[in-house]
């Protein structure tokens, strides 16, 4: 299971505006409406998707992720925005998301690449190219232009940008934003930015701030646990199949495309039992669930593969050393 920041869940709600139930929609994510805004939160990518095209199908959601990418400013990403705006260049501000984007996704990485018409910012995410996930990646690059206008003197627009998936019925919207030529239907996910633009000076590039930012950056990556993805697809397909009972390592690895016994071999290799991984996966989407004040601590048990809420109430005791009731007191208490 992948995570993002509570960050672009709110932002994605924010810019649906009033057409949409923001309470509801935020519970959909795991997060209440009227609590501060903590980009430390994370949000399972698959809940994010879920929320997007909830919001698709209630209103004309063509605009929607360029209104979401034109909302970012580099103060809301913490001290990865201040390293961003610190870096000398465009260049290096594009350079610390390459490195340190892990600090607000485990779904997307990116990439600098050299292109004969100057650098492609390639954005990386696996996965079926469901809708949710489609319109997130619109408004991920619409961020990174976004972020680039904040930083650069002049005014700035990339050369192309690229993507992936089919073009909506009007793309008038899209290319009026990124002020370029938009390619539907592209090999890639990306931004292609002249020579020019990456060596622009920074407006407040600062090389002492940005060697400190980077080095604290540095120390807050290196408590991030990166999950390999045989991992991340295990513990979805686990949390998918939960409603319906224990799931049974056979059913897991079949839905992977692995025989049990290669399945097991594979978790072996992680230092990992098929039990362990399913007990993670639970205590995880407990904890979640438990956050969203609008589930019931017998629905909770049901979606974690409980039969009864009391074994539910055993086992998260058991994991987090309280009981359900306390730690969701705990979470929503101001």
């Amino acid at each position: 299971m992948g995570y993002v920041t509570s960050l672009f869940v709110r932002k994605m709600v924010a810019a649906a505006g009033p057409r949409v139930d923001a309470t509801a929609l935020l519970s959909l994510a795991g997060l209440v409406s009227n609590e501060p805004w903590d980009p430390k939160v994370m949000v399972p990518d698959t809940r994010y998707y879920d929320l997007i095209e909830t919001i698709a199908a209630q209103i004309d959601a063509t605009e929607l992720p360029i209104k979401v990418g034109a909302s970012m400013h580099c103060d809301e990403y913490g001290a990865l925005g201040l390293a961003w705006k610190a870096a000398p260049t465009l260049y290096g501000s594009l350079s610390r998301v390459e490195r340190y984007a892990r600090l607000w996704t485990s779904v997307v990485e990116y990439e600098l690449r050299d292109d004969p018409r100057g650098v492609l910012f390639i954005l990386h995410r696996e996965g079926p190219r469901r809708l949710g996930m489609r319109l997130s990646n619109e408004a991920t690059l619409a961020s990174a232009v976004s972020l680039s206008r904040q930083v650069c003197p002049v005014p700035f627009a990339p050369l192309e940008v690229w993507i992936k998936h089919a073009a909506p019925a009007n793309t008038a919207y899209h290319e009026a934003y990124f002020g370029c030529p938009v390619r539907f239907g592209a090999d890639l996910d990306a931004l292609l930015f002249s020579p020019a633009a990456l060596d622009q000076p920074n407006i407040l590039g600062d090389e002492g701030i940005s060697r400190y930012l980077v080095s604290h950056l540095d120390r807050e990556l290196s408590q991030v646990a990166t999950e390999p993805p045989l991992l991340v697809e295990a513990k979805d397909a686990i949390a998918q199949a939960l409603s319906e009972g224990t799931p049974k390592m056979a059913d897991i690895a079949r839905c992977l495309g692995y025989s049990a016994r290669s399945f097991h071999r594979r978790l072996s290799e992680h230092g990992l039992s098929f039990q362990t991984l399913a007990e993670d996966t639970r205590r995880e989407l407990a904890e979640g669930l438990l956050r969203d004040q609008h589930h019931s601590l017998a629905e909770i048990a049901f979606l974690t593969g409980f039969a009864e809420q009391s074994s539910f109430t055993r086992a998260f005791k058991r994991w987090v050393g309280k009981t359900p009731a306390s730690y969701r007191k705990d979470r929503l208490t101001p």
